[in-house]
């Protein structure tokens, strides 16, 4: 089978990920054998193959947005069957033992294996997988429209759901890539004026587009304090300038899993009762609890397609913010 596999982490623009052919890999007991029809690339994915997250196992290959079709179970395997289509997200397996596994945390679990990062991932043909943690996709969705809810959807309403919005509110969404064009539209479903916080024309423009409120820059006006924000950009410096734009009582959810070191910042900017947060990951209950969410709505995704062989194009398109929307690789 095709994959592209990361040897050595190096910059984007050094097309770390290559193409190999290897073997097609057999499910063990308790796993499923997928047949990989698109794979959502994000920026998780750059950083891990620019090495800004320390390497867990090389080679590797990436991507952990994966809808595919059960083509093979594994010995013990009866929760799913041949032939329906599944995806497969960042989590890849918990140890289902420890405090957070007990107490229903499991995406904190000490013991957490993640896809594309700990385990083979899907920029390949085919992927092996932990049948106790792929997913049903909602019907409405074709392959490539599905890809992005796995992680860039899970991922900005856990990360929604933890900024305690309870009623219609002011919202920002600081950096507007993935995550963030999926999240405005829930989020104006349930009645929240979103400001759009983003460097690029394009990632604002497409903001307008899916109905945002305010759009405009760091620097820019808002005009009023927010209730809540969220930063999908890895930027520390603009965590804590989020800080600022909030009321009193507010919080900021960084929702990535990477961002560059935060600047020293005053008091101030906490006080009063101001409160500053990050999501790790996701349980299943995350994934099941989104992906209902998107069956009841119609979710427009913006998709950029590239074949699995113009991955390393696609992550430095992600990069230097080129694109809009999510970005899949067709498989």
């Amino acid at each position: 089978m095709k994959v592209m596999v990361l040897e050595e982490p190096r910059a984007i623009e050094e097309q770390p990920l290559q193409l190999f052919d290897v073997d097609i890999p057999e499910p063990g007991k308790g796993e499923v054998r997928l047949i990989v029809k698109a794979c959502g690339v994000c920026r998780t994915d750059l950083h891990i193959c620019e090495g800004d997250l320390k390497p867990h196992k090389l080679p590797l290959v990436p991507g952990h947005q994966v809808v595919g079709a059960v083509e093979v179970l594994g010995p013990g395997v009866n929760q799913v069957a041949v032939g329906e289509r599944v995806g497969l997200p960042w989590l890849y397996r918990t140890c289902g033992r420890c405090k957070y596994c007990q107490q229903g945390r499991e995406n904190l679990c000490t013991e957490a294996r993640f896809t594309g990062y700990d385990e083979d991932g899907g920029f390949a043909e085919y992927v092996v997988a932990d049948a106790n943690f792929i997913y049903p996709l909602p019907g409405r969705y074709g392959d490539a429209e599905a890809a992005p809810l796995l992680c860039a959807g899970v991922i900005g309403y856990q990360a929604y759901l933890a900024t305690g919005l309870s009623r219609p509110s002011k919202l920002g969404l600081f950096g507007f890539g993935s995550s963030a064009h999926i999240l405005i539209q829930v989020a104006r479903h349930l009645g929240h004026d979103v400001y759009v916080v983003s460097r690029t024309k394009q990632e604002l423009d497409l903001a307008q587009r899916l109905g945002a409120f305010w759009t405009g820059t760091i620097d820019d006006d808002l005009g009023t304090l927010l209730d809540a924000a969220i930063v999908f950009a890895p930027s520390g410096e603009l965590i804590v300038q989020a800080l600022e734009k909030i009321d009193a009582g507010g919080r900021v959810v960084s929702a990535g899993i990477y961002a560059t070191p935060l600047p020293g910042f005053d008091y101030k900017h906490i006080w009063p009762e101001k409160c500053l947060t990050s999501v790790a990951h996701t349980t299943r209950d995350n994934v099941r609890a989104f992906l209902k969410v998107a069956a009841e709505l119609k979710l427009k995704m913006e998709i950029n397609e590239y074949p699995l062989v113009d991955a390393n194009q696609a992550l430095l398109k992600i990069k230097n913010s080129k694109i809009s929307g999510s970005t899949v690789l067709i498989v």
